[in-house]
């Protein structure tokens, strides 16, 4: 990492070669050499060059510079004349410029760079010109996937109680009682969730925290408690956007109604979808229910339409569930603690959805403490709780009725006692992977029409609800399954 009080830029150099003095810095690249004059383009070209700049500037003598493209094992040499520096400059200038102004640029319009950016993830470029300006929109049909459909790495659970994580090289090891019980690769693990009495050594701590890997620390039962991450997101520009979003109603309430209609309709769906006989009142009412949530004026008025929705929805609950007897017979939503199966199996499942929202939002950079349509509480996650409304029951309320239509739970996964019913081990792995197994399914995305996981897609929306509050979008578009 290097900087230059006069260049007034830092850069972070892949490698520096040399004896002496007189160095070489050299980048690497994922594929192959471009078909461009001198085996690079401009703005490969730049960043070596501004590289080259800040190493002079620091006492080193630097005349060229090196691009490594990994895919081809071939080293492109890139000579720095007076016309490349005085380009670099010039870049940098304007760079500055457009950074004072306040505004970010707007995405690139189909640009054949864009699938082989690292940062296109967090650039969204066909999705922000669909939702943005109608003139530079692209069809629906012409927005492309530039991220994979699901991801690379998967959250790790560890309920065995006593067990201890550690770390040996670039593996985590789980042992009980000193035999090792599982391994994982840290390249392949999104985030480490622990439930009751499980240990991390510091060193695996240290190297979760260097790679970004939160940590979530959960009850025996399941309740959300805690989580450890890293250095904070260096984001500052979001968190002061949604700082101000937050203690304004006037910025807030549109985002709340927004969240509290996707949430309804979806429920409207799913009830739809899986009720036996659904009934053409209780739609009509969540329909409407839904509309009213447009024109709400306050947030006490929408939590009293989020109420009487729920007490809808939850009323033909026991509709979608086709399994009888007194097991699964769901009479209404209860918790804190639940009082019966079903609530134990959706609690359960709310508290992973809001642990993968909480994980999401710290990814993306917001603070997941201070939300938009849930009121700031001490210790209360509530842009979590924002994030995951809209798929609480697409996500969490269909995996518990899939469990349970499919025989896949039965009443030994669970537990009575004093009043409360909680699952057993066996009955929360259950659960567990049948969460794991939703979040994973790939499907067509309704706005933009390509096939993405559900985890996905809760990043998405993130990232969505992040370039509302910077002023690229007029509004947050909520995320409807059809």
């Amino acid at each position: 990492m290097l900087s230059g009080e006069a260049l007034g830029a830092i850069a972070r150099i892949d490698l520096v070669e040399g004896e002496g003095g007189r160095v070489t810095p050299v980048d690497y690249k994922r594929g192959r050499p471009p078909n461009a004059p001198g085996g690079a383009w401009e703005p490969e070209r730049v960043q070596l060059c501004l590289q080259s700049l800040l190493l002079r500037a620091n006492g080193y003598s630097c005349s060229e510079g090196v691009l490594y493209f990994v895919e081809a094992k071939e080293r492109v040499t890139v000579p720095f004349d007076d016309a490349l520096e005085s380009r670099t400059r010039e870049l940098l200038g304007e760079l500055r410029t457009m950074a004072s102004g306040g505004r970010i640029p707007p995405p690139l319009q189909d640009s054949p760079k864009c699938p082989r950016c690292s940062l296109v993830g967090i650039c969204l470029p066909d999705e922000i010109n669909l939702l943005s300006e109608p003139a530079r929109a692209p069809r629906r049909q012409d927005v492309r996937r530039l991220v994979p459909g699901r991801d690379d790495a998967l959250p790790l659970y560890v309920q065995a109680q006593g067990a201890i994580v550690g770390k040996t090289g670039d593996l985590l090891e789980i042992r009980v009682k000193g035999s090792l019980l599982q391994t994982a690769r840290l390249m392949e693990v999104s985030h480490l969730a622990l439930y009751g009495n499980v240990q991390v050594t510091s060193q695996a701590l240290r190297e979760l925290c260097a790679r970004d890997i939160p940590v979530c620390y959960f009850s025996y039962g399941g309740w959300f408690q805690g989580i450890t991450t890293g250095m904070a997101h260096k984001n500052v520009e979001l968190r002061c956007r949604q700082y101000a979003a937050a203690m304004s109603t006037g910025a807030s309430l549109p985002i709340a109604r927004r969240i509290m209609f996707g949430k309804i309709k979806n429920s409207r769906t799913l009830l739809r979808r899986n009720h036996k006989d659904p009934p053409a009142a209780v739609l009509a009412e969540l329909d409407r229910l839904a509309a009213r949530t447009q024109a709400a004026e306050s947030m006490e008025t929408l939590l009293g339409i989020e109420g009487a929705a729920a007490r809808a929805y939850f009323g033909e609950f026991q509709g979608m569930l086709k399994a009888g007897g007194m097991i699964f017979n769901f009479q209404g939503r209860n918790r804190r603690p639940p009082r019966d199966p079903v609530n134990a199996i959706i609690s359960f499942l709310y508290s992973m959805l809001i642990r993968q929202a909480m994980v999401t939002a710290i990814a993306v950079g917001f603070d997941p403490y201070l939300g938009f349509y849930h009121q700031p509480k001490y210790g209360k996650p509530a842009l979590a709780l924002d994030l995951a409304e809209e798929f609480r029951s697409i996500i969490a309320d269909s995996v518990c009725i899939g469990m349970i239509n499919n025989g896949e739970i039965g009443g030994e996964h669970a537990i009575a006692r004093g009043g409360e019913v909680a699952l057993t081990q066996t009955g929360r792995r259950k659960v567990i992977e049948a969460f794991e197994r939703r979040m994973d399914a790939t499907i067509t995305h309704p706005l933009f029409g390509y096939a993405v996981s559900y985890r996905r897609i809760m990043e998405v929306q993130a990232r969505l609800l992040a370039r509302h509050l910077l002023g690229e979008l007029s509004s947050y578009p909520v995320f409807r399954t059809r």
